[in-house]
């Protein structure tokens, strides 16, 4: 285990916090869109994991995409994209290896998510100074909808220095998550409390509803999979109690003042199919998904990066966008993984996630559990095929790096 450095007034730092600030506030500000500064630093990483004794590295990547290649280059590609986009693959691959070593390796990845939690709520409430401001979209992004006669215009949607709300909720999920289950199975630690609400106050300013819906999706099915655990306890049932009463007390306070809401607006859109974004991540994504596939081939897909290439004019001319548009893509994982690389693809990334949840004992530990239940979710309704911040949630539901949560474990609950 390594040593943490230690600092004046009791803190504590070290050599990985940097890159930790990098990833989860700092990865893309001032860069060209979809270039990353953890893309940038992959020879650092690939060293790193290298030095830290992994073998085989890059044999490993190419053996997984060397059918790939070789079917979507015989059906035919354009080689500069096909290849520019391998390279973004390999760049994301160094960066989950070497997260994952560095999990295997470092025992402080709950002092990490604390200094998080504690960050990323001081971000937020500068970002609130701004919100007003000529500045604003350095924290926030504008969001407009129109449905059934009521509107909302240049909503703030909190994305901090991330290009998206919805990437800025999936980085905070797993931190999320860590509170939710540290709250449930503790009554005495209160710093889960408050760490889980500031959690929660920076995603519902993100307003990201397919990272909310998922989260609201996977707490009952926790509950119900492990009932004996958790509903028999007096603490947790009158805490939801209250949890749901104060929102319904919030939701009629805001149907009677406030009907017109970009909450309830855009549950109205979604619930109508008026949501434009939620459509585009979700059926509309197979379905263009499909149309791009049929172009080569629905068992292998188009290939790694013909999404520019063929992809560009079906989902333009789906969407009514003019040809100088602008790139468009696929914003839903396992659509995309279906357009890239057809039926292959999609059941290698589905039986690989099923064998390693049976592989690595993800019901042992409700964290684990927590994060493949949401993710498995999420990736029905968002995210991309080269999203390190969804391959990060993986990496921790496949790895047991809390063993205080597991269910073998005896925790306070408060209980008699």
């Amino acid at each position: 285990m390594e040593i943490p450095i230690q600092y004046s007034e009791g803190m504590k730092i070290n050599k990985y916090f940097p890159f930790v600030v990098i990833y989860f506030f700092l990865n893309s500000i001032a860069l060209p869109f979809g270039l990353l500064y953890t893309m940038i630093l992959t020879p650092v990483f690939y060293a790193w994991i290298a030095i830290k004794g992994k073998k085989y590295i890059l044999v490993k990547f190419l053996l997984f995409f060397a059918p790939f290649i070789i079917f979507h280059i015989r059906n035919g590609v354009d080689t500069f994209f096909y290849f520019r986009s391998i390279v973004i693959y390999f760049t994301t691959y160094i960066f989950c290896y070497a997260f994952y070593t560095l999990i295997t390796t470092y025992n402080g990845m709950e002092t990490f998510f604390n200094r998080i939690v504690k960050i990323n709520f001081i971000l937020t409430l500068v970002a609130l100074l701004f919100v007003t401001s000529s500045y604003r979209n350095l924290f926030w992004f504008d969001w407009s909808i129109v449905v059934n006669g009521l509107s909302i215009e240049n909503w703030p949607r909190l994305q901090l220095f991330t290009y998206e709300p919805s990437y800025y909720s999936t980085l905070l999920a797993p931190v999320f998550a860590f509170y939710f289950i540290k709250f449930l199975l503790s009554s005495s630690d209160k710093s889960a409390t408050t760490n889980l609400l500031l959690v929660t106050f920076s995603l519902i300013l993100s307003l990201s509803m397919g990272v909310i819906a998922s989260i609201m999706l996977t707490i009952p099915i926790l509950f119900a999979t492990s009932a004996g655990r958790f509903l028999g306890q007096k603490r947790i049932f009158y805490s939801f109690f209250i949890a749901i009463a104060l929102l319904l007390v919030s939701a009629a306070t805001l149907y009677v003042f406030y009907p017109n809401n970009p909450f309830f607006v855009r549950i109205l859109a979604i619930i109508t199919g008026n949501d434009a974004s939620a459509n585009g991540r979700t059926y509309e994504a197979f379905f263009l998904a499909n149309k791009v596939a049929e172009e080569k081939s629905v068992w292998w897909g188009v290939g790694f990066g013909q999404l520019k290439i063929i992809g560009d004019a079906i989902i333009k001319e789906f969407y009514n966008i003019p040809a100088t548009g602008g790139q468009v893509s696929i914003p839903c994982a396992v659509a995309e993984t279906y357009a890239l690389t057809g039926f292959v693809g999609v059941g290698l990334r589905l039986m690989a996630e099923i064998f390693f949840f049976f592989k690595t004992k993800v019901f042992d530990n409700y964290y684990r559990t927590f994060l493949f239940i949401y993710v498995f979710i999420y990736q029905f309704t968002g995210s991309f095929t080269t999203n390190i911040a969804e391959y990060v949630i993986w990496i921790l539901a496949f790895t047991n790096i809390f063993p205080m949560f597991d269910k073998g474990v005896q925790t306070e609950t408060g209980d008699n």
